[in-house]
C-alpha cells in the first residue's frame, strides 16, 4: 500500500486514489493500523458495507471504543451528549423522528428559489472583486453556511461567526468554536425567529435541555458545511470542464458525489459484541470504517455517498439540491465562466481517514 488511508495524500483532480486499489485488493474486510493505535477494520465490498450499516451489533456510540482509545479525537458519547450522530437504535430513531420532517424532498425542492438566489448574490459578489476568483477561498465555505443559516432562521449576520467557528472546530479549537456555536445557535432561537431551528424545537423530547438543542443545531451546521465544503469544488470543476446542457448538470452533480464523495470514510463504529463478517471475527470493541469513497469507485457503480440504513445523511436532499444550484447558476448566470487554469493543474488535498479530500484552489475566471 502506497500510504495508510489515515495519512494526508495530495494529489491533481483526476489521479486515483490508489489506496483504495490496495485496499480492495487486500479483500472485504482489511485489518489497518487506527491512528489512536492498535486494529481497526475497513470494509471495502459494498455488499458487506450495507450489512455493517444496518447491523445494530455495529453502534456509532464513542463509549464503545476500544479502552485505548481515551485520547482519541471521537465525538462526546451518547451518554455525554445528545446527538443524532452517536445515538443508536430506539433513542437515535426517537431523535430522527424529530429532524426528518424538516429535511424531507418536498420541503428541500421548496427551497430552491431562495438557495438560487443566494448562489446568484455570492458569485456576483464574487465576480465584483476581481478575477481571477478562487472559489475554493471563500464561496464554498460561505454558500452553505449563508443556506444553512437561512434555512435555520438564524439571522444571515451571523455567517462571518459561524465560517470562524467551522474554521475553529477544524483547526483544533474546540471550546471556542463550540462557544461561537452556542451562541449562532442561540440567536436563530431567540423569540420571533422563525426557521428550522425553531421548529427543531418544537418536535424534539420536551426533555432535551437548552444546551443539547444548541448541540442539535451545530450539528446541523457543521456536519452540512464541512461536507458540502469539501464537495462543492469538485462540483464546479467538473461543471467547467463538461460539455452537457444545463438540464444535465443534476447527473453530472450525482456522478460527481459518487467519484468524489465528501465523507471518504463512514464515521466510526464499534462492536459492541463478537461479530463475524465475511468469515473474519471481530471482538468486542473492535473499530470499523465503511471504504465509501473506495467503494463507489468500483465499475459496479455502487452509491454509498450518503450512507445507508438507520444513520442515512438526514440531510442528503438538501447537500444534492445546493450543489445542484450552484452548477446551474455558474452555468447559466456566468455563461462566459472558464477555469482559470488547465484542469491538469487543479490539486486536491486528502486530510487523511475521516476528513476527507478538498481542492486546494478553483481559480476561474466568472465573466
Amino acid at each position: 500500500m502506497p500510504h495508510t488511508p489515515f495519512e494526508p495524500a495530495s494529489r491533481t483532480l483526476d489521479d486515483a486514489d490508489r489506496t483504495r486499489s490496495a485496499l480492495r485488493a487486500a479483500g472485504p474486510i482489511v485489518r489497518v493500523e487506527a491512528p489512536a493505535g492498535g486494529s481497526a477494520w475497513i470494509v471495502t465490498d459494498e455488499v458487506l458495507a450495507r450489512e455493517v450499516l444496518n447491523d445494530p451489533r455495529i453502534t456509532k456510540d464513542p463509549a464503545g471504543a476500544p479502552s485505548s482509545w481515551v485520547h482519541a479525537d471521537l465525538e462526546p458519547t451518547a451518554a455525554q451528549q445528545l446527538s443524532l450522530t452517536t445515538l443508536d437504535g430506539a433513542e437515535h430513531l426517537r431523535l430522527r423522528k424529530a429532524h426528518s420532517p424538516l429535511f424531507t424532498a418536498k420541503r428541500t425542492r421548496e427551497r430552491a428559489d431562495r438557495i438560487t438566489a443566494i448562489a446568484t448574490e455570492l458569485l456576483t459578489a464574487q465576480a465584483a472583486q476581481g478575477e481571477p476568483v478562487d472559489l475554493m477561498a471563500d464561496f464554498a465555505t460561505r454558500y452553505p453556511l449563508t443556506v444553512l443559516l437561512d434555512l435555520l432562521g438564524i439571522p444571515l449576520d451571523r455567517v462571518d461567526d459561524a465560517i470562524g467557528a467551522c474554521r475553529a472546530m477544524v483547526s483544533g479549537q474546540v471550546p471556542e468554536a463550540m462557544a461561537m456555536f452556542s451562541a449562532i445557535a442561540a440567536a436563530g432561537l431567540a423569540d420571533g425567529r422563525d426557521g428550522l431551528a425553531v421548529e427543531l424545537r418544537d418536535r424534539v423530547p420536551a426533555e432535551v435541555t437548552e444546551d443539547e438543542l444548541h448541540y442539535l443545531v451545530f450539528t446541523l451546521l457543521f456536519a452540512g458545511q464541512l461536507t458540502t465544503d469539501a464537495a462543492i469544488g469538485f462540483v464546479l470543476a467538473r461543471t467547467l470542464d463538461a460539455d452537457v446542457p444545463v438540464e444535465a448538470l443534476g447527473s453530472l452533480v450525482d456522478e460527481t458525489l459518487r467519484q468524489y464523495p465528501p465523507a471518504p470514510f463512514t464515521l466510526w463504529r464499534f462492536t459492541s459484541t463478537e461479530v463475524e463478517l465475511a468469515g473474519v471475527r471481530l471482538s468486542a470493541r473492535s473499530p470499523v470504517l465503511v471504504d465509501i469513497r473506495g467503494i463507489n469507485a468500483t465499475g459496479a457503480h455502487p452509491d454509498l455517498t450518503f450512507g445507508a440504513g438507520p444513520h442515512y445523511c438526514i440531510g442528503a436532499h438538501l447537500a444534492r439540491l445546493e450543489l445542484r444550484v450552484a452548477a446551474q447558476v455558474l452555468r447559466t448566470a456566468f455563461p462566459q465562466a472558464t477555469l482559470a487554469v488547465p484542469k491538469h493543474e487543479l490539486r486536491q488535498q486528502d486530510f487523511g481517514g475521516i476528513q476527507g479530500a478538498r481542492l486546494t484552489a478553483l481559480p476561474v475566471l466568472l465573466r
